[in-house]
């Protein structure tokens, strides 16, 4: 099992676009063989709200981590947001 914190840093103004296009593709990667989580979450502190989305992220192992990356919707969810999107971190992480 595989978890994977993605946090993206948005442009000012850009956080409804980005949840939108985010919530759309929310059921496709949930339906992914392979996907226990795929969670939007925002920033609980008013001053970082809006700037920042996390996805909390579980697959059942790396290997579906890596087809996850590789299918059509998230190329096309990556062009979607490329130009919403300041600055993005990817941490993947194992149970230890």
């Amino acid at each position: 099992m595989v978890h994977v914190i993605a946090r993206a840093e948005l442009h000012p103004g850009c956080q409804e676009k980005f949840m939108e296009i985010l919530k759309n593709n929310i059921p496709t990667v949930l339906a992914e063989e392979g996907c226990i989580r795929y969670e939007a979450c925002l920033d609980v502190n008013p001053e970082t709200r809006g700037r920042f989305v996390t996805i909390l992220e579980t697959w059942k192992s790396e290997a579906h981590l890596k087809a996850h990356l590789a299918t059509p919707h998230m190329a096309a969810y990556r062009e979607a947001v490329k130009d919403l999107r300041k600055a993005n971190t990817v941490t993947v992480v194992e149970p230890a």
